[in-house]
């Protein structure tokens, strides 16, 4: 290639003028690193080769590759240089297009996994005294909307969040996508703890504002990188700033909460793969000291005073921690979706009770069982629980079937055509904990169910509430008029069980009635009952 094809000037020009010369068309950034591998190269008589950036006479930046060596005298001394520069604008163009592919996710544009993980083993060694953390933004609710409007829908919020995180980028402050649905900011030099706490809670703020109307949440985890390592285990690291996020998550589903990973959550993470294990080992049907077991929870009906039933009490029991309290296993089992087998053995239980109150006379008596959304949404269960109840003949007028408000917020008309389904058959239908979380009066009375569940915070308030503003009476009107019955949940004192009669409530359940019971004490309860209802009709 000729000189004015390279640069855009003639030779003459650059050979014979003291105002310019081939070295003033280097980038200047270039310059002194040039001059220093000349430097270094020319005592060591080795040949030289150095790529880097000239501007032409149009302005146009160009790469050349430059390729040469020292002509030496007797005595060592370099009396010239002769070599040849070549254009290879082409070739770094092409480099720069699979670097930028191998750096950069290709739908968000943003830095990628591999960009972050090679990031972090440079730095660990260049920046040793730097302060670096990692916030990790977790933003797997969002797979509840791919569920009910499509993939492409949530993967526009994906692209919508990209857009709106990369605003807070600055020269210390990079943004990575790094897996579906999760994004990191790389952080350096950052003044404390404090500054980190800051910033993640303006970045929940933003999120919440932009999925505001989506009604989800997500997770943020805070990890902060020991200045002092050289040698980083990436896996590790990101596997801990993963946990932060998802415990966050675990905190509230519809906000974005902050959790820093610390040795405690560390513990946690350890206890939840014990309890994922006890869980796994049951469902499998292990020999262990592991056990899932039922109690049963009296409801009375207020109106005549006898027993209507009891709610079946799924609880763990493992041979590491002993008792586990359903808000704990129970997230735990949806997640990992062992929900569903041993949901199923929950089931089988409970009809076992029916057939044991059959055999002794009390085929009457109603047993509620709690059903988790992933049951509800597995593809199978509905006709697997019919079937059941067929094989076990059990009475399906007999049987309760009790969902959580988040029916509102999952594949709602695909739920409403199960439930139907179950409905038809004769089943009764509750939704479990009303008031407090997802409830829309639009979507209950679209539901079709036959009850509805007074959840205990509204029961609680009677207690330390002027009576006269008390709500609860209005819930038990409005769910009457919507042509469904209630229970108030955790009835506690005398004061509440009036309140509940006065104003029109159908049943109760809840320690001022009884605790929840096993097998045994369960039907001694119910023969008292019925002995009881006995006498005053007498």
């Amino acid at each position: 290639m000729s000189c004015f094809n390279l640069t855009g000037y003639q030779p003459e020009s650059l050979l014979y003028n003291r105002d310019l010369s081939f070295n003033d068309l280097i980038s200047p950034e270039y310059r002194e690193v040039l001059w220093n591998e000349w430097q270094r190269i020319l005592p060591e008589r080795k040949p030289f080769k150095f790529e880097y950036e000239i501007i032409t006479a149009t302005g146009e930046k160009k790469w050349v590759l430059e390729m040469g060596q020292g002509i030496y005298n007797d005595n060592g001394e370099v009396e010239a240089l002769e070599g040849i520069i070549l254009d290879i604008s082409d070739r770094k163009a092409i480099e720069d297009a699979l670097k930028y592919n191998y750096e950069h996710d290709r739908w968000t544009g943003l830095y990628n996994r591999d960009y972050l993980v090679s990031l972090l083993k440079k730095d660990a060694v260049r920046k040793k005294q730097s302060k670096k953390a990692l916030i990790g933004i977790n933003l797997s609710m969002i797979h509840v909307l791919a569920a009910k409007y499509g993939f492409q829908y949530s993967q526009n919020l994906v692209k919508k969040t990209a857009e709106t995180l990369s605003q807070y980028c600055a020269e210390n402050r990079i943004l990575f996508y790094t897996h579906e649905q999760r994004f990191v900011f790389y952080i350096l030099n950052y003044k404390d703890k404090d500054e980190l706490l800051d910033f993640s809670n303006t970045i929940a703020d933003t999120l919440g504002s932009l999925f505001a109307m989506e009604r989800i949440g997500g997770g943020i985890g805070v990890l902060e990188i020991e200045p002092s390592q050289s040698e980083l285990d990436i896996d590790l690291v990101l596997r801990r700033l993963l946990l932060a996020s998802e415990k966050s998550i675990s905190m509230s589903a519809r906000d974005f909460e902050i959790s820093f990973y610390n040795e405690e959550l560390e513990a946690m993470v350890d206890r939840e793969r014990d309890i994922v294990k006890a869980m796994n080992d049951i469902a499998a049907g292990n020999s262990t000291n592991d056990e899932l077991f039922l109690l049963y929870q009296p409801i009375i009906d207020l109106r005549s005073g006898a027993l209507f039933g009891f709610e079946a009490l799924a609880r763990l029991r493992t041979g590491k921690f002993g008792m586990v309290s359903p808000m704990e296993f129970i997230p735990i089992a949806e997640k990992t979706k062992l929900i569903l087998p041993l949901g199923e053995k929950v089931i089988i239980q409970a009809f076992r009770f029916f057939s044991r109150l059959k055999e002794i006379g009390y085929d009457k008596i109603s047993v509620s069982i709690n059903i988790s959304i992933v049951q509800l949404l597995s593809p199978d269960f509905t006709d697997r629980l019919l079937e059941l109840m067929d094989r076990m003949q059990v009475d399906k007028s007999n049987v309760g079937i009790e969902i959580t408000e988040s029916v509102f917020t999952s594949d709602y008309e695909n739920i409403n055509n199960n439930i139907c389904k179950l409905r038809e058959s004769g089943i009764l239908i509750a939704i479990d904990d009303f008031g407090t979380g997802y409830s829309s009066l639009a979507r209950v009375k679209g539901l079709t169910v036959d009850c509805i569940k007074i959840d205990k915070y509204f029961i609680d308030k009677l207690l330390n509430t002027d009576i006269s503003k008390a709500i609860t009476d209005d819930i038990i009107s409005i769910v009457h008029k919507l042509g469904c019955f209630t229970i108030a949940e955790g009835v506690e004192h005398e004061s509440q069980l009036q309140y509940l009669k006065e104003h029109g409530c159908d049943m109760i359940q809840g320690y001022l009635i009884s605790r929840p019971l096993n097998e045994d004490d369960a039907i001694r309860f119910l023969a008292d009952c019925f002995l009881k209802n006995k006498a005053m009709e007498e």
